[in-house]
Parts: C-alpha cells; structure tokens; sequence
C-alpha cells in the first residue's frame, strides 16, 4: 500500500471559502519517500495579510504560479492508488474536495490523520499539533507553514509511527462512501456538509418515510459509518433505502441521547424497532447465591426479563465496574464473579474483604453494602441540574432531575448561572419519565466527566 502525505497552505480556514496557495505532496512506500509533487497555486483571490505574515506566501509569489485547475489532473495521478494522509487530516482533504468540486470531479480517497493515529501510537504528549509534537520528537522542520516543510515533517511522523504500528495504522483509515452503492436519491454532497458536532439524525426512503432515527456524539461520521455499512444485512439494506438526511445538533450528548430515545419512541421508525433490543447490550443484576450472599453479575439484556440495575455498551466495562465500585464498597471479588477461586478472594488476604467469599461475614451485613452500591447508582430522590455542552460557545445546556425525575432539557445563555438554579426552571422544555430515560442518565452520570452538577 502507498500513502500520499499532503500539506496545502491556503487563503483562509473555511474551505467554502478559501482557495489554495501551495501545496506539497509526497509518496510514501512504506519505507521510503519514492514521489513528490510541490507547487505554487495562483488562488485567483487576493491573499489576507495575516496570512502571508503567517507562511510569508505573498500575492506577487504566486501570481504566475499555476491555477488549481491546470495541476489539478497531475494531482488526481499522484493520488492515484493512494491512502491520502495529512496532519489533521479534515482541513486539508477538505480543501482538496472543495477545490476539485469547483471543477465538477468528486475527489474522494481513504484517508487517515496522523493527529489521531498519533495520539493512539505515541500516547502521553502535551500536545499533538504538528510543531509542538516534532519538536518532541525530534523532528526539525524547514519552513513551518510552508507546504513542503510541513509534508515532510508529516511523512517522517507517519514514518516513525508506521513502524510502531503492528497493524501499519490499517485502522485509522476512513474509508469514502461509495456513490455506486447508496441510493441515486441521495445527495453525497449532504453528507460532506454534515456536522462534526453532537445531535441527533433521521434517514427517510425515497418515499420520504422516515426509517431510522440515531444519535452520535460525531453526526457527520457516525451517518458515513452508516453509508459505508456492508458488515450486516440489515445495515446493507438500510444503507440503500436511505434517500434523505435530516440532523439537528444538541451540543450535549446526553441531550442527543434522551432526544433519540423519545423520538424512537413516538415515532417508531422501522428500522428502530428491528434493533431496539440492542440498544441497551449488558445489564448488571443483583441475584443472591446459594448462600444467601448478593452477586453482581452482567448478562445479556435481550436473554433477560428483570429491570437490569443499571446498562453496559460492552461485557468489559461492566466488569470493571463491578471491580473497582466493589471494592470502593467492600465487596467480595470473588462472589462477584471478578476473582474466580475455590478459596478466599484476593482481597480478602490484604484485608480489603471481610470473608464472605469463605462465610466469615454474615449474609445480611454484606449484602446491606451491596445495597448501599446499588443505592449509589440512582438518583433517586436527589434534585439537581446537569450543566453541559451548548449548541455554540454561546449557551450551555441544561438537564433537571427534580426528586429523581427527569423533568426536561434546554439551553440557557453563557452566564445564566449568575441567576440562582431556581430560576433555570424558564430554559427547560419539559418532558415525560421513563425507565429508559432513567437508564440513559444513570448510564451518562456514572461516566462522570464533562459536565457540571449542580444539586439544590
């Protein structure tokens, strides 16, 4: 496989509204750099004067340099073949997008960011934009904010991390939306222009009946995963009928999270009903053992027809819930299934358990901190306002549990909480409880990052 590292320096930041002025590209085998393609680009728009003080490129340096369009199929034959790599990758393969969409070609590419694949490779660094991380690295880079020199302080990253890599960052790459194999109706280009941002989105057929409802902390690439889903049946057949795309963003995405749940709900969306019963995977229950001691255990939800105490997206996070919030309430590893053996439980012998694993400690002491575990998990009673991410830097969000029911959402000014809480009641839209909702705050809670918690 060959990669393209490509740097463009450009007018602006917006691609709908910036044109490129250089650009450097540079082809890469695995081993070595075997291609390279840099130029100057005449961007037949003046260029801003905080931009030249920022990559020295003037107006006079390229106004004999060539046109987009007259490189533009040298370009489209240095690509060809290629998984398109860049330093945050989204600007730059969007550039090149807007670029060649202006000329009325669909430039489309696999693509990776050696910002997110380094983050996961090259883990702890204080930061990973492209300066600071080769500067750590060791990286020297000739003509920041030049193309040439930061392409090739990118391919000489993505040398170091390609080799790290035992999976040669294959799992990185973000595969386009084949245009062959969605609906004719739908309009590719909606898709590009989709959000980044948290909210919620709906799929209609040709027949403008609305199929599927969804949520995505990412709307823009949870609908491409969508678009490129081939794994199932049921995805395959989706990913054909859908026709038209509408979305709304929440900036929370636990407001995404409740919306979807009660859209699915009164709206009932075919393709919903079909895996409704996935959307809660893993339920932790409380059963007692033959000894009369409570066990925490996770099971599948659609195997089970008790209310789970609380949901998992995955076998493994719910065990190490029950590890770490057990042992934060003194329970016994191995009656919880965390340490299977015939004898006591490891934390029994650093004193840690007080012998229910082998009968030391009545039932009905233990399993009064089981409860108190279980206790902890709800909300029950409690009054308070989640404070959360807004639609724009503008507003924050807001969620109000009064005497543990969910009451309602809304957004609220920047600076509302310079009034007292008991005036965010006027930003809330207020909605209907249910055990569902319930789950998905509990759920959303236990994560306990990235929101505030205001109880009253």
């Amino acid at each position: 496989m060959h990669y393209v590292i490509v740097d463009v320096e450009t007018t602006g930041g917006s691609p709908k509204q910036s044109k490129i002025t250089e650009i450097a590209m540079y082809k890469y085998d695995g081993s070595q750099i075997i291609d390279e393609l840099i130029s100057l680009i005449n961007p037949e728009q003046p260029i801003p004067e905080f931009i030249v003080r920022l990559t020295g490129i003037t107006n006079h340096m390229v106004a004999e340099a060539p046109k987009f369009y007259e490189l533009a199929k040298d370009i489209l034959s240095f690509c060809d073949g290629c998984v398109f790599v860049a330093h945050n990758v989204g600007f730059d393969y969007g550039m090149l997008r807007h670029e060649f969409r202006s000329l009325g070609f669909d430039f489309r590419y696999p693509h990776l960011c050696t910002v997110r694949a380094s983050r996961y490779v090259i883990p702890g660094h204080d930061s990973y934009s492209l300066g600071k991380l080769s500067n750590a690295l060791g990286i020297q880079i000739d003509g920041r904010h030049r193309a040439g020199g930061d392409a090739l302080a990118t391919t000489k990253l993505f040398d170091l991390i390609y080799h790290i890599d035992p999976n040669q960052l294959s799992s990185f790459i973000q595969h386009e939306i084949n245009p062959k194999k969605v609906n004719p109706k739908l309009d590719i280009e909606i898709v590009d222009e989709l959000p980044t941002k948290a909210g919620v989105y709906r799929f209609y057929d040709e027949f403008n009946h609305l199929i599927y409802i969804g949520k995505s902390k990412n709307i823009k690439k949870r609908v491409e995963q969508h678009l490129s889903n081939n794994a199932t049946k049921k995805g395959s057949i989706m990913m054909q009928e859908i026709a038209r795309i509408e979305h709304h963003t929440t900036g929370s995405e636990l407001i995404a999270m409740l919306l979807e749940s009660e859209l699915i709900k009164a709206l009932k969306p075919k393709f919903n009903r079909q895996l409704r019963k996935s959307i809660f995977t893993y339920g932790l229950y409380d059963e007692p053992n033959e000894q009369g001691y409570l066990s925490l255990t996770v099971g599948l939800t659609s195997k089970s027809s008790a209310a789970p105490l609380t949901y998992f997206n995955s076998r493994k996070e719910a065990h190490e819930f029950i590890k770490n919030r057990g042992d934060q309430f003194g329970l016994c590893q191995k009656i919880n299934g965390v340490y299977p053996t015939k004898d006591a439980c490891f934390q029994y012998s650093i004193k840690q358990c007080e012998g229910a694993c082998i009968g030391h400690e009545p039932a009905e002491i233990y399993n009064e901190k089981v409860n108190k575990l279980i206790s902890s998990m709800s909300y029950e009673e409690d009054t308070f306002y989640i404070i959360d991410k807004g639609r724009s830097k503008m507003e924050r969000s807001i969620i109000w549990i009064e005497r543990g029911t969910y009451r309602g959402h809304g957004y609220a000014p920047f600076h509302f909480n310079s009034a007292p809480p008991e005036q965010w009641k006027r930003f809330i839209d207020l909605k209907d409880d249910n055990r569902d909702i319930r789950s998905i705050i509990n759920l959303y809670l236990r994560k306990g990052e990235g929101f505030k918690l205001v109880r009253l």
